[in-house]
């Protein structure tokens, strides 16, 4: 027998929206109904002149129509809580855009409604359905890697500086979930510490860095950036066997993986020639001369010959 397509309304026509409207309506699965935005000539634009869909920007509108059985939400943060606690109160499934809400409590707010109403409420952490994050899963669960020793994620570009979330509420969940669906299910974080700036006024954090203690000694480290002048989107996890990075900027090779790593031998596996030649330690770095040395070698090489001023004002 052949399921009907779910009926379907995306409320929120703005940064995120139409990327939902444009797949559900590539969906055989859906069937989309509505187009929900404050600004109805906006949402005419992101359906198009031929579309028949409906537009609107009365919410009540699309709650109380039976052919709408899920609502997915892409608003501001500040406003998850009211629109998906209309929609499970209305008994709509409910998809909401990261972050689930603008707080612990709201989140959970929206939890205990669902499970009460028996309602899907799911949250479009859309990383873990890409290809790469799946294949990341099975080389960290199917031990591929050895036991993971750290993760460190870069997630930084300019912008978007949103008005009622900070940076990590921003970003850090994208690298949260992933996390989460890539580590084994036996390992999961003991601490947790946050630090944020914002050098700029914007009155949220804009810079932040997240650190996780695992509770196999490992630690996952998070930096998130709406002030950086490139975009960049990294995650390193090293492991005892191997190290995998996933450039998901980079559609040539988005994951990669090193063979290359420490070994550490047992004490009784080391004779006593190879403990004498252990004391001996190496150290690598890179060394600059103090700023007045630099002013000198500058006045020198400014008065050197065109030739040397070009080729030796290494900086």
């Amino acid at each position: 027998m052949t399921q009907e397509p779910l009926g379907v309304a995306v409320v929120g026509a703005g940064y995120w929206g139409p990327n939902l409207v444009r797949n559900f309506q590539a969906s055989e699965r859906f069937r989309l109904r509505w187009l929900c935005d404050l600004d109805v000539d906006r949402a005419q634009r992101v359906l198009g002149g031929y579309s028949t869909v409906q537009a609107t920007s009365d919410y009540t509108a699309v709650l109380a129509d039976p052919s709408v059985a899920a609502v997915a939400v892409a608003t501001p943060a500040g406003t998850h809580l009211d629109i998906a606690l209309a929609a499970l109160r209305a008994g709509k499934h409910v998809l909401v855009e990261k972050p689930l809400a603008a707080t612990y409590a709201d989140g959970m707010r929206l939890v205990d409604e669902a499970e009460e109403r028996g309602l899907i409420l799911m949250c479009d952490h859309t990383y873990c359905y890409t290809p790469a994050v799946g294949r990341i899963r099975e080389l960290v669960r199917s031990g591929e890697l050895g036991e993971i020793h750290f993760v460190d994620s870069v997630r930084i570009n300019l912008g978007l500086v949103q008005k009622d979330i900070d940076v990590l509420w921003d970003l850090a969940p994208h690298d949260l979930s992933i996390l989460d669906f890539i580590l084994p299910d036996h390992v999961e974080p003991v601490a947790v510490a946050a630090h944020g700036a914002d050098p700029i006024g914007a009155g949220q954090a804009c810079v932040a860095y997240l650190t996780l203690q695992l509770s196999t000694g490992a630690i996952a480290h998070v930096h998130v950036n709406w002030l950086s002048p490139t975009k960049v989107r990294t995650t390193m996890v090293g492991g005892a066997k191997r190290t995998l990075i996933w450039d998901d900027l980079n559609p040539l090779q988005r994951v990669a993986i090193y063979d290359r790593g420490v070994d550490l031998a047992a004490p009784q596996e080391i004779g006593a020639d190879e403990r004498r030649q252990m004391l001996v330690s190496y150290r690598s770095g890179t060394w600059s001369p103090p700023r007045s040395v630099r002013r000198k070698r500058c006045a020198a090489w400014s008065t050197s010959s065109p030739t040397r001023s070009r080729t030796s004002g290494r900086r």
